[in-house]
């Protein structure tokens, strides 16, 4: 069982950086891949990024390459999305997913277990 909340959400004017973090409870976090979405209203939730157990590995969506960096420090148990040169268009409530298989990342069904999100607003 893994248990996940977020951190670091706020208000930020357009241009600006902000560092999320994902605290994980259970020791055998470090095994487990672990993600970003996000969820804007009236908009889908949508994958922002993905990395793997030991942080090998990193994936993003398209939007996000070079603006987002995803990271990991399995000592602290922790996952964080560093997000620079945000846009009003990247407010939303962003949620921390983590899962044991670590396939199919893009996909929100292929995440067992989701934080309760943080709010990132950003604006004009």
């Amino acid at each position: 069982q893994v248990q996940l909340v977020e951190s670091g959400g706020g208000l930020v004017q357009a241009g600006g950086s902000l560092t999320l973090s994902c605290a994980a409870s259970g020791r055998t976090f470090r095994t487990y891949a672990s993600g970003w979405f996000r969820l804007a209203p009236g908009k889908e939730r949508e994958f922002v990024a993905a990395i793997n157990w030991n942080g090998g590995n990193t994936y993003y969506t398209d939007s996000m390459k070079g603006r987002f960096t995803i990271s990991r420090d399995n000592a602290k148990n922790t996952v964080y999305l560093q997000m620079n040169s945000l846009k009003p268009e990247d407010t939303a409530v962003y949620y921390c997913a983590a899962d044991l298989s670590g396939s199919d990342y893009p996909s929100f069904k292929s995440w067992t277990y989701w934080g309760q999100g943080t709010q990132v607003t950003v604006s004009s």
